[in-house]
Formats: C-alpha cells, sequence, structure tokens
C-alpha cells in the first residue's frame, strides 16, 4: 500500500513538472539553511520517496528517476524506496549531474529549487547539463510543495536565550568579533543563514527542527557590531527582545529576501558551502558586491569556551548514570527474547528523562538488533522492528540534547545467555583496538582529522576489512550533533589539502565501526576534546584527546588475547574513571552492577 502511495506521488510529481515545461526537477534533503536535519515542511524527499535518512538527493525525469546516497544508506535505500520506482545510485562513485546528463534529451529543462542547492552546486550542475545540450532552470516555487496536500506548516515555537553562563561568551562579544573581522576584511556586513551559527552568535536557541536546538532564521552582521536578525516576530518573546538589546534589530522573516535588496552598492560575505543559491542571487541582482568567505562563526562555535567544556562534562555525567542503567536493563531483559529495538529506544530515552535537563534526542537513536545493526545509520520503525534474539549482537547508537552539552554515544552488546562467537569477537576487537589507538594518540599542532583516521582502521586493514563511514565528526554545545569543520575521516577526494585543523577546544566523535552485511553491526562511540599535552622533551606544541563519554563497553566482546598491555591498561583506566564518575550517582543493584562491569579486564 505504501509503495503504491510513493508511485502516486511520483505520479503526481511528474504531472507538475510537465505543467511546468520541466523535463526533471532535483530534491536534496535540505532547508533553505542546508541543514542536515530539517523541519517535517522541508522533509520533500521523504514525503515522495520514503527515504528516512539524513543525507540523500533524488533526480525526477520524465520516464526513471534516481535516489543518490552515500555509503551510510546503501542498505537502508533498498528497504525503504521502491527499486522500481527509482534507481539506486552510490555517491561519489556515481553523480547526479552526469546522470542528469546521461537521461535527459537535447532542450530539456531541468528545475531545481534555488533556496535548497548551493550556487556552486547549480554552477557545476548546469555545466554539465549544457554539455549535454540541456538547461538547468531556477523555479519560482517548489513543485513538490504544489502537489503535497497535507504538508506540513513551519514551527511556530518561540526561541529562547542560551544562558550566558554556559556559553562563555556574550553575544554582543561574538558580534563585536564578527564586526572587526569585517572591518579588517573591507566588508560592510556578512549574510549568516546556518541554523546552528545564527544560534550562536546570538546565543539563543529554539525547537523549530527536531533533534536540534534552533529557530528558524537569518542574521546579517554588520561591521558596527549590529545585527538583522530576520525570524517570524511572534517567535521573539518581550524577554528574549530585551535580553538581545537594540543592537539587535528583529525583522520578519518573509522579509529577507528584500531585505537583501539594500545592499545595493556594498560588499557582504556570504559562505559559498553554507548559503543557499537564492541569497547569492538576491545580492548579486542588487548590485551587492559578495565576497565568497567562510562563514566567520563556524570556527570559534567549534573552539568549545572553558564553559562550554565544563558544560558538557556535566552532561556526560548525567547521560553516563541514563546508558550505565540502560545497559544494566538491556542486560538483564533482553536474553529473554521479548525486548524489540523499540522497547529499547523507548527505554533509553526514558532513562535520559528520568535524569534531568533533557531537552531532546541529538538525533533519532540507532537501534539495530542483528541485521539491523549493519545498516549504518538504520531508523528503525514499526515495518522494520526486529526483537533483540538471544545470542545476538545489538548495536545502540543514541544521544541527547541538554542545556550545558550534547552527547553521542554508541555502545555494541551481546544478548546472551550464550557465548558470542569467534569471529564476532575478533571483529569487535580490532574495531576497539582502532578506538583506543585514537584516543591515545598525541599530535604536533596543525594535524588534520584525516591524517588520523588510519589509526582506527589498521586493524581492520590488516583482516582485510573495513568501515563505510567517517571515524569522528564535531560536535556541538547544545547545538548539532554534527558539527564542522572539523572531522576524522579519510580525506575527501583522495587529497587532505583544504581540512580543518583539530584545535584545542574542539569536540568530536572516535567511532570506528565493522558492519557484515545481513548479519551484525559493531560500533564503538565515544566523544573527546581536543587538549592541549606536555610530552618530555617535546619540540613545539602538541596535542591529544580527552575522553568525554562516560559508560561501560561490553567486556563480554573483548577478545583479551587480541589486546596489548597497554590497550588493556587504557581499558581500565577508561573504566575506572566511569566508575569513579557514574558510580556515586548511583545505588543499591544499579551501583553493584557497574561495579561488575568496570572492574578491571
Amino acid at each position: 500500500m505504501l509503495m503504491q502511495t510513493y508511485e502516486a506521488r511520483l505520479v503526481s510529481l511528474r504531472e507538475e513538472l510537465a505543467r511546468r515545461g520541466l523535463a526533471g526537477f532535483v530534491i536534496p534533503i535540505s532547508d533553505e539553511h542546508l541543514s542536515e536535519y530539517v523541519g517535517g515542511y522541508a522533509q520533500r524527499l521523504a514525503w515522495l520517496t520514503g527515504f528516512g535518512g539524513s543525507a540523500g538527493t533524488v533526480a525526477v525525469l520524465k520516464d526513471r528517476a534516481a535516489i543518490f546516497v552515500d555509503g551510510r544508506y546503501t542498505l537502508q535505500v533498498r528497504d525503504q524506496v521502491d527499486g522500481r520506482l527509482y534507481d539506486y545510485k552510490s555517491v561519489p562513485q556515481d553523480t547526479l549531474a552526469d546522470w542528469l546528463a546521461d537521461n535527459v534529451a537535447t532542450g530539456a529543462k531541468v528545475g531545481f529549487d534555488p533556496w535548497l542547492h548551493t550556487q556552486g552546486w547549480a554552477r557545476t550542475t548546469a555545466k554539465r547539463l549544457a554539455k549535454a545540450g540541456a538547461e538547468l532552470v531556477a523555479v519560482e516555487s517548489n513543485p513538490v510543495d504544489a502537489v503535497w496536500e497535507d504538508r506540513p506548516e513551519p514551527s511556530t515555537a518561540p526561541a529562547f536565550l542560551q544562558d550566558e553562563a554556559l556559553a562563555g561568551r556574550s553575544s554582543a562579544d561574538k558580534r563585536g568579533a564578527i564586526g572587526e573581522w569585517l572591518k579588517a576584511e573591507g566588508l560592510d556586513a556578512v549574510v549568516i543563514s546556518a541554523l546552528d551559527s545564527v544560534a550562536w552568535v546570538l546565543n539563543v536557541r529554539g525547537s523549530d527542527v527536531e533533534r536540534t536546538p534552533v529557530a528558524l532564521s537569518y542574521l546579517v552582521v554588520h561591521a558596527d557590531g549590529t545585527a538583522d536578525w530576520f525570524i517570524a516576530p511572534e517567535k521573539v518573546t518581550a524577554e528574549l527582545a530585551a535580553a538581545l538589546g537594540n543592537a539587535v534589530r528583529v525583522r520578519d522573516r518573509d522579509t529577507f529576501e528584500a531585505a537583501l535588496g539594500e545592499f545595493s552598492g556594498k560588499k557582504v560575505a556570504s559562505d559559498p558551502q553554507r548559503s543557499v543559491a537564492a541569497i547569492d542571487r538576491a545580492l548579486v541582482a542588487a548590485g551587492t558586491e559578495v565576497a565568497a568567505l567562510p562563514d566567520p562563526a563556524v570556527l570559534p562555535k567549534a573552539v568549545k569556551t572553558p564553559a562550554e567544556q565544563a558544560g558538557h562534562r556535566a552532561a556526560q555525567a548525567r547521560d553516563g548514570v541514563a546508558v550505565s542503567r540502560f545497559l544494566r536493563w538491556l542486560e538483564l531483559e533482553a536474553p529473554r527474547g521479548e525486548v524489540d529495538e523499540l522497547g529499547a529506544a523507548a527505554r533509553l530515552q526514558a532513562e535520559r528523562e528520568a535524569c534531568g535537563d533533557l531537552r531532546d534526542l541529538s538525533f533519532d537513536t540507532i537501534s539495530g538488533a542483528g541485521p539491523n545493526g549493519a545498516i549504518v545509520h538504520y531508523r528503525v520503525s514499526e515495518e522494520t522492528c526486529r526483537k533483540l534474539e538471544p545470542n545476538s549482537v545489538y548495536l545502540v547508537d543514541s544521544g541527547g540534547q541538554y542545556p550545558d552539552g550534547t552527547t553521542d554515544i554508541t555502545r555494541t552488546l551481546w544478548v546472551g545467555p550464550g557465548e558470542p562467537p569467534a569471529e564476532v569477537r575478533d571483529r569487535f576487537t580490532r574495531v576497539l583496538k582502532g578506538h583506543i589507538a585514537l584516543a591515545v594518540q598525541t599530535f604536533p599542532t596543525g594535524t588534520t582529522g584525516s591524517q588520523l583516521d588510519v589509526l582506527a582502521r589498521q586493524h581492520l586493514w590488516a583482516a582485510g576489512i573495513d568501515y563505510a563511514h567517517g571515524t569522528g565528526h564535531g560536535v556541538g554545545s547544545f547545538l548539532s550533533v554534527h558539527e564542522g569543520p572539523q572531522r576524522i575521516a579519510k580525506p575527501r577526494g583522495g587529497q587532505a589539502g583544504g581540512e580543518q585543523e583539530l584545535l584545542a577546544g574542539m569536540f568530536l566523535s572516535n567511532e570506528p565501526g565493522y558492519y557484515k552485511t545481513g548479519e551484525y553491526g559493531i560500533r564503538i562511540e565515544n566523544l573527546v576534546l581536543v587538549e592541549p599535552r606536555t610530552i618530555p622533551g617535546m619540540e613545539g606544541e602538541w596535542l591529544g584527546f580527552e575522553t568525554l563519554t562516560l559508560a561501560p563497553i561490553d567486556r563480554k566482546l573483548v577478545d583479551r588475547p587480541l589486546l596489548s598491555a597497554a590497550e588493556i591498561d587504557w581499558w581500565n583506566t577508561y573504566h575506572a574513571r566511569v566508575l569513579d564518575v557514574v558510580g556515586p550517582q548511583l545505588d543499591g543493584e544499579d551501583r553493584a552492577w557497574l561495579e561488575q562491569a568496570c572492574a578491571p579486564l
């Protein structure tokens, strides 16, 4: 029935494209701010296809369509999207521009929504289509919206202040720094459209996007440190307006595009990677000189203040209690064969709620039993929900949004009562060895994440296996669980040039994994903080990682003989710290269980 519904939606879209004289249309998972997670009103690709991932693009032509996803979603896309309607394409091996050029007729017009793509994407795609004799055209309104009858409205929830004591810097200080940067660059203003950047600059948060505490809005910061905040007026309370002060002018979000015309003859910065094409086009049309420069909030947002670091540790201490209680519950209940993926995810959320201050999850919990655990970014649903069968592997990747920090943790567990097979223990231990190798590494300033990535993969590579996702992503402070520019991953395009060096104060994840299609998945994830390190006799400045996440790792899956003495020492030291921080917050049987789980290996 669902697939028939999606087929009918595809037919309706094609009819709408024909009415507009378009031979095709491109639909990304995106919103006007290029957000990773988008509000319900912007879930066009999910509505059209049924795909529930957070990254992907669909191209629809008159007689065929294709969906493009990366390695995280290779399995998921086949489960959720009808292969009769869409060809499955893997990026970066397959490119959307090439597919379009290979399948459109000469003279065809392919539409795109300039509020959902970057200008760079539009230029590259247009150039490729031109070689095929076709044309890429911007649409005035999105044709998907024209056929989406029950499309949700954008959130009307009010924005709210982020406590300056938790932020560690005032909005005035942040805006002043951006103003000084603009003066140094000879610019009049900068347009900031990334929602987490807007939130960081103003020290505000919101609840307009599930799992990310941001408010739908745009920000223009001027060289004098003042700003224009474009947001639905009803979302700004009198208290919030007073706290922002006269230096932040609140203007209606609906007037944003027209307001860009006010910069005629001026010089304005816009980040080509974080601003949609429509913004640059409106500025150019107004006679503005546009400077393509990085969003000035991105790097200082990534380098956390001492207050943000302290807040994150406090959040991790609470989160560790919730996860530990959940792990004990799971160890008792799962072997009976009655716990399913949805029930486990609900129990984990309830434990977080019981610890206090949980505002939201930081992403939809990945609760993968057996073969579902091999789907890297699996999203459990009523249709896919499996029971945690006795003598199987269970992977749970989850996190919470707290006012003082954003958490993200993955644990892989053996559901007893039997012993794990030798292969599972081998794979788990190789993942663990890679996790430890990255956790203990010191490195000189100037090092990028791509230079460290192989540390986490080396023991898997030695066995001829790998994983198709990055090893680490940046994490925000009560903001996006995936935050740039820092990352730990294989070099993009085979080159490391242009990647962000790791700086003291950055949060990242450490999450190597292994996935055996159709059988099980393994991932061990802790969050880490880049911190200065002192090494006897060192030359220059050096950095290392402080592990922040505090919860036991399943010792049943460890093949102890594969670990070196140094790796066993890391394990014991880490678990002693878990017990030291989390233990005092537990009592009774929970405390006794944690002591056993954290006993020396």
